[in-house]
């Protein structure tokens, strides 16, 4: 009981094309931090702990990165960065760190973790080859000054040289430490980007349930505002049909004037009625009513659908559109997956509400049954199972869960075979108010 979205896939944009995820603005903000941080720390450890090593050449690798930052921020920086622009500035942060360490001590120095921080950010906003290349240049860069570099500074003269096995250590910690990190940064950061998309769809259909019931009110305003000009204009009528006489040439016309006036008339009745009998049913309605309308559309469609409600007296529920569109959503997954027949339940007592929807297919892939509900799975197994749920079934349980619903969503135990999913409600969250 799945649906796999097949979507024509989008063309790829160029390197040189795509836009990346992050503002020019917030490089260059994260690059003046670097800079005000870069600046205290050499001077501090030449000034404060009197310790000698190349500051002039330590200053100008800093004072590069400002007249960088100065020339950006000259451009419209609220712009989203180009992916080669973002890429650029990354791999300039990459190396400007390697020369300010092969300056003080190379992977001797303390701060030799902070190569983890540009692949961080890439891993963030950039696409995943981008990032791949940028971490390649940061191993170059942890390989260079592994071998090219000054002595780290130490203080009164003195020096200080760690062994070559314990070097090695650093170098695959800070390797291991940016493959980690820029993995599980990008992970977050494409599960954030899925369920933006898919919440949008959310909303999407939310605001079309919304507006398509809206229509009522509308027809009702309508209605009742045109019913004054209309009465008007039926009575203008009615009384020069009558002042004209039988051989009038207008006459003909003024009582279809008349006619028609009156038909208009009888439809905007028509119209306040259906408004104040669909604010009703609209309202509430009793709870094997609203399932029997969920199945409807789905009837005739390869699988017998069987109803059943019992409980505890009779039962009317809010007739909410979030629980319409998505329990009608998992119907009819279940009819699509389902070989002969799809059971809806809905069970209640006094106080909890739950409906459950049973197909006999093939069932839910053990290989993605603890990741349903996650947005553009599009997977399926070799046997053929349904492998793969997509937004349809991530937009029918966040409007489930929105009701106050709580989903159970597993297979059938041996020997029947298919899909059950159990929405659960406690009773006062959907109960239709007494009347």
């Amino acid at each position: 009981m799945a649906v796999s979205e097949t979507r024509e896939p989008a063309p790829v944009p160029s390197f040189w094309t795509a836009q990346s995820r992050v503002r020019l603005r917030t490089l260059i903000m994260l690059r003046w931090l670097a800079i005000i941080g870069q600046t205290a720390a050499v001077l501090f450890v030449r000034y404060g702990l009197d310790v000698e090593f190349p500051l002039d050449w330590a200053l100008v690798a800093v004072a590069v990165s400002v007249v960088l930052n100065l020339g950006l921020a000259a451009r419209r920086s609220q712009e989203l960065a180009k992916e080669w622009e973002a890429a650029a500035l990354l791999a300039y942060d990459a190396v400007q760190l390697a020369v300010l360490l092969a300056l003080t001590g190379g992977l001797q120095n303390p701060f030799v973790f902070l190569f983890i921080a540009p692949v961080a950010v890439s891993a963030t906003v950039l696409r995943p080859a981008v990032t791949a290349v940028l971490a390649a240049l940061t191993f170059v860069c942890v390989g260079v000054i592994s071998v090219w570099r000054l002595p780290l500074p130490w203080p009164e003269g003195g020096s200080f040289e760690l062994p070559a096995l314990y070097q090695m250590g650093l170098a695959a910690a800070v390797l291991v430490g940016l493959a980690f990190t820029s993995v599980y940064a990008w992970r977050v950061a494409a599960e954030e980007e899925r369920l933006n998309i898919a919440l949008a769809a959310v909303q999407a259909v939310l605001a079309r349930e919304q507006t398509l019931s809206a229509l009522g009110g509308l027809a009702a305003a309508a209605a009742h505002e045109l019913g004054t000009p209309l009465a008007t204009i039926h009575l203008a009528a009615k009384e020069m049909a009558r002042e004209a006489g039988p051989d009038d040439p207008r006459a003909e016309d003024l009582q279809l004037l008349v006619t028609q006036s009156e038909r208009c008339r009888a439809i905007l009745g028509q119209l306040s009625a259906m408004r104040e009998q669909g604010d009703v049913m609209h309202a509430r309605a009793p709870i094997r009513a609203l399932l029997e309308e969920i199945a409807a559309p789905h009837e005739g469609l390869g699988a017998d659908i069987h109803i059943e409600a019992r409980g505890e007296g009779p039962l009317e529920v809010r007739r909410m559109p979030e629980i319409v569109h998505a329990l009608g959503g998992i119907v009819e997954n279940a009819v699509g997956f389902a070989r002969t027949r799809v059971d809806i339940e809905a069970v209640w007592d006094g106080e909890t509400i739950s409906v459950t929807v049973r197909d006999d297919g093939p069932g839910f892939s053990p290989a993605i049954l603890n990741r349903l509900g996650e947005p553009y799975l599009t997977e399926r197994d070799r046997e053929g199972m349904a492998g793969g749920l997509g937004l349809g079934f991530f937009i029918s349980k966040t409007l489930l869960e929105r009701t106050g619903a709580r989903l159970d969503v597993r297979n059938r135990r041996p020997p029947n075979r298919g899909a059950v999913v159990k929405s659960v409600w406690k009773r006062t969250s959907i109960e239709a108010p007494a009347l």
